[in-house]
């Protein structure tokens, strides 16, 4: 009786974490189909869109007509208080809005959908998700522009026409680094309860931490090492210079703190490496949990 040893073949995943090819057809059409699912659930569900424009939209009503009688020089030189509030809910409605990216897919994750997905022959895992970043970053700015154009009903300046890009620009950063977080939250923390907790203690702390709602000089001295280093401030100040210069520059400076003066520029770099930053931590923290 003759007997045939084979040799032991270790089973191993065929899909891996990793940056896409941007010329994939098939990758591009996988995110395509994720965020036509996730579209849908909001127009089915329109609640936490609606939320979204909703709360902002009462920050700066209310707010706004609190100091509607206020100096005009109270806050800042020839502005009124409801320009230099606009500013800060804009910024502000594009972190709270990026805060919940990570709750659609924590959702799959006790739902099971995600299992589904990451069993389902994708070509990338990575399109989850960029799916996942794109349709937030969508939602958004969806909802920014709800705030800019109720802003212009209330009598605030618009933008100038040189301006919109660089606008766009602060907030896209603003939303894609915060967007990443939650993402990377969704997957390390245990449940939807335990990140809600977490958006409901960070949301407000960084609201009011920075120069939203009031300049650096009105603040006490520990609040305004606070604001300074929290990077909304940089993002507020820089959208806030947008609107009351026509003629800007990127080596003016915009904000002045205690360790020197920040020029439009430089706010706008600032962003760009936390975004690197919080994208190579993220790619880590996912690559780990995806793989």
């Amino acid at each position: 009786m003759t007997f045939i040893f084979s040799k032991k073949i270790e089973l191993k995943p065929i899909l891996k974490f990793g940056i896409p090819r941007v010329y994939s057809y098939e990758i591009i059409q996988e995110i395509k189909a994720l965020v036509k699912r996730l579209f849908l659930q909001v127009w089915r569900r329109p609640a936490t869109l609606m939320a979204g424009i909703i709360q902002p939209l009462l920050w700066l009503i209310l707010f706004g007509g609190l100091f509607y009688n206020a100096p005009v020089n109270l806050f800042t030189i020839n502005t009124s208080y409801n320009c230099f509030l606009s500013s800060g809910i804009i910024i502000f409605t594009s972190f709270t809005g990026a805060l919940n990216a990570g709750l659609p897919l924590m959702f799959d994750r006790e739902f099971g959908f995600l299992n589904r997905l990451l069993t389902a022959p994708l070509i990338s895992r990575t399109s989850i998700i960029f799916s996942s970043a794109t349709f937030m970053t969508c939602l958004s700015l969806i909802q920014v522009i709800f705030i800019v154009v109720a802003s212009l009903f209330m009598g605030i300046s618009p933008l100038s026409n040189n301006s919109i890009l660089i606008f766009g620009l602060i907030v896209l950063l603003v939303t894609v680094g915060v967007t990443m977080l939650s993402l990377a939250l969704s997957f390390t923390l245990p449940g939807h309860i335990e990140l809600l907790a977490f958006i409901l203690v960070v949301n407000l702390p960084f609201l009011f931490s920075s120069t939203a709602l009031a300049p650096l000089y009105f603040m006490p001295p520990w609040l305004q090492l606070v604001a300074s280093l929290n990077p909304l401030s940089y993002a507020i100040e820089g959208v806030r210079y947008l609107y009351s210069t026509i003629n800007w520059n990127f080596a003016e400076c915009v904000i002045k703190i205690s360790w020197g003066d920040i020029s439009l520029g430089q706010i706008i770099l600032l962003l760009i490496v936390l975004d690197i930053i919080g994208a190579y931590i993220v790619s880590n923290i996912l690559k780990a949990k995806l793989n």
